[in-house]
């Protein structure tokens, strides 16, 4: 059995999460992809899957496999792109990786465009609100919204955001004012886990060096933004969100944001992609078309969350 072929299901069956959804994407037999696997097993002499009747877990030295054969397979990938000389052509599955917030209302609309312009361009679209490993777990593309470490990854700024605090105009009718940090801790909190169960920080106020730090006794706590965003907009507290969260409450006015002066500086937003990888046709096509729409999508945010 050739071995490459065998990486290749191998990594089919880790993003299918099956040995008969790789079969499916593959046109094999669930038989011929076990094949597959066991000779990629007997070949390192160590089991690389944990195979249960309806689940598959990778091994500790599975782990480690799969990262190599995806470097591996990457690496082929783009060798025989360019041998081809095909970057006029972008083809294959094109995998991309967001917040999942930020995939759902901002980077969904632009992918549903581009695959209407590039039908030969499947998108696997995986929305995680956790670290991501784009060369240990195969992404092409990621959209990231934070301060970027250095590292041998491409980083292509796109915009910036806020974190905001924001009410109801009902619920900050009938409350005290919000004129700085401290007087949060005599409102009603919904909370959210991204952005502090117990305390809110914010930057030093005058001439101090230290950051004003809120304790938290939340009303609500919620592990989703969108079930944060409801409760908020139904007047039962404050809540603190990215303002690309609540663009469209702010825009619609259920929504006002407060604390304007003591936010911290605005995270930056960038398109995120390996070293090399912009020399694959279809993630350099990707790149092309996402970046201007994703400018111009921040910036109209940045307009209207300012003057609200």
């Amino acid at each position: 059995m050739d071995r490459i072929d065998a990486m290749k299901v191998f990594v089919a069956t880790l993003d299918e999460g099956s040995l008969a959804g790789a079969g499916r994407r593959l046109g094999r037999s669930p038989a011929a992809v076990s094949r597959a696997i066991a000779f990629l097993e007997e070949h390192t002499g160590t089991a690389l899957l944990h195979r249960t009747t309806r689940t598959i877990r990778l091994s500790a030295a599975g782990e480690r496999y799969a990262s190599a054969c995806r470097r591996i397979l990457t690496d082929l990938e783009e060798a025989d792109l360019l041998v081809a000389d095909e970057r006029s052509a972008p083809r294959g599955l094109l995998t991309v990786t967001a917040p999942v917030a930020a995939g759902e209302d901002v980077l969904r609309p632009i992918l549903d465009d581009f695959i209407d312009r590039h039908p030969a361009v499947p998108i696997r679209l995986q929305l995680l609100d956790r670290p991501v490993s784009l060369i240990d777990e195969g992404i092409d593309v990621a959209l990231r919204i934070a301060h970027l470490a250095d590292s041998t990854l491409i980083a292509i700024p796109v915009g910036e955001v806020r974190r905001v605090v924001a009410a109801s105009p009902q619920y900050l009718a009938t409350h005290p004012d919000i004129n700085e940090p401290a007087d949060l801790a005599h409102h009603q909190i919904v909370a959210m886990t991204h952005f502090g169960l117990d305390s809110w920080s914010f930057p030093a106020a005058g001439r101090s060096a230290i950051p004003q730090v809120v304790q938290l006794t939340p009303r609500f706590t919620v592990n989703t933004i969108r079930a944060a965003i409801a409760s908020a907009v139904a007047g039962h507290g404050v809540t603190r969100m990215f303002s690309y969260h609540i663009a469209e409450q702010v825009r619609n006015g259920s929504l006002k944001i407060v604390l304007r002066d003591s936010e911290h500086s605005p995270l930056p937003v960038h398109l995120l992609t390996p070293h090399g990888r912009l020399s694959v046709p279809k993630v350099r096509a990707f790149v092309d078309f996402a970046t201007p729409r994703l400018r111009q999508h921040f910036e109209q945010l940045q307009q209207f969350t300012d003057t609200d």
